[in-house]
């Protein structure tokens, strides 16, 4: 039996993390029978310090994209009816969403004041009073250099804003009328998208980022037909 690390419900969303929810998805979506752990010391047993990692009879797979590899070469390959060209595409289209749309994320999350309060009171509300005076600030630090470093930071809140408003417009684009982007079928990508997706459309914040998410109407049918289809 796999067992999937994760953070667990918050903010509104069955995981704050994209990369474990888009996880979550693809082993719903491939039938794979999985347990969910989301003890609040996940984050300090990942190996890489970092959600998701899984264990699938005592091996420790890291990452979302390893994750991905070892569920498609061991149990259940999402992909397999995709053509080459395809294939080329989904995984070009994941590593859009995990190296530029995420971090869009992270801003609007983490460094948005008004969100921010938010976040903290829901990551670090339980926290003992001193404990939550400083680690809040030390982990919002730590993340405003990782943005600063990957380029995002670097950028205007109006510019990100636009950037990941571009993101939205090229999805809802690609879709189109269709139930899952590249057709009938769900495979690995329609699990990243709506890993990714579902944290600002299903999401209990309200800011500029979730409702630009919001205005797209098939992008929203997309994460409610995904919902009513593995998850009820």
């Amino acid at each position: 039996m796999i067992t999937l690390h994760g953070f667990g419900k918050n903010l509104g969303v069955k995981d704050p993390s994209p990369m474990v929810l888009k996880v979550d998805a693809y082993m719903r979506m491939a039938g794979i029978s999985f347990n969910s752990n989301n003890k609040s010391n996940n984050l300090q047993k990942a190996p890489k310090g970092k959600l998701p990692f899984i264990v699938d009879d005592g091996q420790t797979i890291t990452d979302s994209q390893f994750i991905f590899e070892h569920l498609k070469q061991n149990h259940v390959n999402l992909d397999e009816n995709l053509s080459k060209e395809e294939t080329a595409l989904a995984y070009l289209l994941t590593k859009s969403l995990d190296e530029n749309l995420y971090f869009c994320l992270v801003y609007s999350r983490w460094m948005c004041e008004d969100t921010w309060k938010i976040v903290k009171k829901a990551f670090f509300g339980k926290l003992p009073p001193i404990v939550r005076t400083f680690v809040p600030k030390i982990v919002r630090k730590k993340l405003a250099r990782n943005l600063q470093g990957q380029g995002i930071g670097k950028h205007s809140h109006e510019e990100i804003l636009h950037i990941t408003q571009q993101s939205f417009i090229a999805l809802s684009g690609l879709l189109g009328n269709k139930d899952y982007f590249f057709g009938k079928e769900s495979c690995s990508f329609d699990a990243s998208a709506y890993g990714m997706l579902a944290s600002f459309i299903e999401s209990d914040i309200d800011d500029e980022f979730t409702q630009v998410a919001k205005s797209y109407t098939n992008l929203v049918e997309y994460c409610q037909r995904i919902n009513q289809k593995f998850y009820s």
